[in-house]
């Protein structure tokens, strides 16, 4: 075995890990899944040793031992500081002749563009946004919740709607049908029923991402409290996208403006319409798209970047992935 594959890919977010290994022509050689990557949670070293279970199993497929290049894009690698620890962490596991670590927005982002340029904003448990250039300039948040002046995700709009439906039913807040509809799911019959629930932990507190649906369909309903919500998250990812535009001196470009996660991936109609709007008096060339391709396929690219791969390489790497990874433009 010897060094015949250029890119080790790694998208390793907070539930699974994803790999895969680029033949020098960009063909897949090999792809592995794993676990979550944790290592505020286990730490640096730990968290490592359970990558390499994965990267050993796609190695061994792929009949390699090493690659020229490493590309992982890491959750939790939020702070430069951070990304400088799992590089050298990484890069001791002797994978391949270069190390790259960077946020794991970044995959989301290169795979939703043909060329290392746009922004990017990620909207699942919670929210993140990056952008790149192709002279190598980035703009990024620290994403840490709120000690960062973060709001929104799945986990922020759920916690918004429960904050509302229970002062709607003590009398403190306004009305809203959300008073029903998020006790509702989980079949309980009141807002103190289920904050009792959620309390006592008799109802996980992972558990409450469902809510981000149930709140979702009932602004849909024309509930005014659920649509501030929603039409708040809406201006959150804007925020986000023109302070990084801004950085990069992109507001007045014709950028793409990559949209992930499984709360954008879902569409929901006023959000993606209040997105769009919004988009478009704070940057009118820019153009919002939902991408669906997996965030393996952008540390491939990112990695082939640094390679400074021929077009009919990462062309290839791209059509591998082509039937998740085609862009849909949103409206």
């Amino acid at each position: 075995m010897g060094l015949t594959a250029s890119v080790l890919a790694i998208d390793a977010g907070n539930s699974k890990t994803d790999v895969a290994v680029v033949g020098v022509d960009g063909t897949i050689l090999a792809t592995a899944r794993g676990g979550g990557f944790q290592p505020p949670r286990v730490g640096v070293e730990t968290a490592v040793d359970a990558l390499a279970v994965t990267v050993a199993e796609a190695f061994e497929a792929a009949g390699v031992r090493s690659v020229r290049q490493v590309s992982a894009c890491l959750a939790n690698a939020d702070l430069p500081v951070e990304e400088e620890e799992l590089t050298a962490a990484v890069a001791a596991r002797g994978w391949g002749a270069a190390t790259l670590v960077r946020n794991d927005t970044f995959a989301i982002l290169r795979a939703g563009v043909d060329t290392p340029l746009g922004v990017a904003v990620v909207c699942g448990a919670g929210m993140n946004c990056v952008g790149m250039t192709p002279d190598g300039r980035t703009a990024r948040f620290p994403a840490i919740g709120r000690i960062s002046g973060d709001w929104g995700g799945g986990w922020g709009i759920a916690e918004e709607a429960l904050w509302f439906a229970a002062r709607a039913e003590d009398g403190r807040g306004a009305p809203t049908e959300l008073a029903r509809t998020l006790p509702g799911h989980f079949g309980l019959p009141s807002m103190y029923a289920l904050i009792e629930a959620l309390h006592l932990e008799r109802i996980s507190l992972l558990r409450r991402h469902e809510l981000a649906p149930v709140l979702f369909a009932t602004a849909a309903e024309g509930d005014p409290i659920a649509g501030s919500i929603v039409d708040r998250l809406a201006e959150e990812v804007v925020a986000m996208t023109r302070v990084a535009l801004d950085r990069l001196g992109l507001l007045s470009a014709p950028v793409p403006v990559i949209l992930g996660g499984s709360v954008l991936a879902a569409r929901h109609p006023r959000l993606t319409t209040g997105i769009s709007t919004r988009l478009a008096s704070v940057a009118p060339l820019a153009t919002a798209h939902v991408v669906t391709a997996p965030p393996v396929l952008g540390a491939a690219l990112l990695g082939l970047d640094e390679l400074g791969a021929e077009e009919d390489v990462v062309a290839r790497v791209r059509r591998a992935y082509e039937g998740a990874e085609v862009p849909c433009r949103m409206g």
